[in-house]
C-alpha cells in the first residue's frame, strides 16, 4: 500500500493555492507542482500525480490556462465558484 496522497485531494490543495494568489501573483503549473512537493514531500507527492491534478482542476472548470506573458493556471472566471 503506497503512502501517496489522492488526486482529488492534491487538486483540492492547489485550487486553494491558486484561490490565494488571484489578483496578487500568476501561478505556473510548475510552481504549483513545486509548491505541493515541498508541502507534502515526496514520499506522498511526486510530478506525475501533480500533473493529474492540474487535469482535474481544469477539466473540472475549476481553473483554467491563462496564456499572458506566459503559462498560468488561474481560477476560472466562469467556473463553479465565480461571482456572479
Amino acid at each position: 500500500m503506497s503512502d501517496e496522497m489522492g488526486t482529488e485531494e492534491l487538486a483540492d490543495a492547489m485550487y486553494e493555492m491558486v484561490k490565494e494568489y488571484h489578483g496578487k501573483r500568476n501561478v505556473k503549473a510548475m510552481d504549483l507542482t513545486k509548491a505541493m512537493i515541498s508541502k507534502f514531500g515526496d514520499e506522498k507527492c511526486n510530478k506525475k500525480l501533480c500533473k493529474k491534478a492540474i487535469r482535474v482542476l481544469i477539466e473540472s472548470a475549476r481553473c483554467t490556462y491563462s496564456y499572458v506573458g506566459g503559462s498560468y493556471i488561474v481560477l476560472n472566471p466562469d467556473g463553479p465558484d465565480a461571482k456572479k
